[in-house]
């Protein structure tokens, strides 16, 4: 695996991990690197110090089965629960009452629900201050 420090053109910075050089490239040509924030593929390698292994560093995998996974998984549930449970379902409306709510139209509230990536890069855009809800993978089979 190979780490690299990605920024967007919207100066988003945040981190990806790739199988290879070869693979972030062929990631990059083919629109799949995209910015976790504003959901842009203008997306670059970002300058980061240089990696120095020390000896007697412990790699750490996170695959399934890991007792960190679990926790990992369980800490995206519990999130997810939360706001499910105190926060309003608005359905395909999250753009319209999020601005509601930013620019004070409305009484504040949690709420959630779900947006195009047009929509998204237009709140982000507005500065409307909001974060994507992890899904879990059983959640999509």
């Amino acid at each position: 695996m190979i780490h690299y420090s990605l920024v967007c053109d919207k100066s988003h910075k945040f981190d990806g991990w790739f199988a290879s050089a070869a693979a972030y490239d062929a990631q990059k040509l083919r629109g799949l690197v995209t910015c976790p924030i504003c959901l842009t593929t203008a997306v670059d390698k970002a300058m980061m110090a240089p990696s120095v292994s020390r000896a007697g560093s412990e790699k750490v995998s996170l695959s399934i089965g890991h007792p960190e996974h679990q926790q990992l998984r369980d800490a995206m549930l519990a999130l997810r629960n939360k706001v499910t449970s105190e926060a309003d379902y608005v359905g395909d409306k999250f753009a319209e009452e999020a601005r509601k709510i930013h620019f004070k139209e409305v009484d504040p509230r949690g709420i959630y629900g779900e947006a195009t990536r047009e929509e998204v890069t237009a709140l982000v855009d507005e500065g409307v201050d909001f974060m994507p809800l992890p899904n879990l993978p059983e959640e999509h089979n």
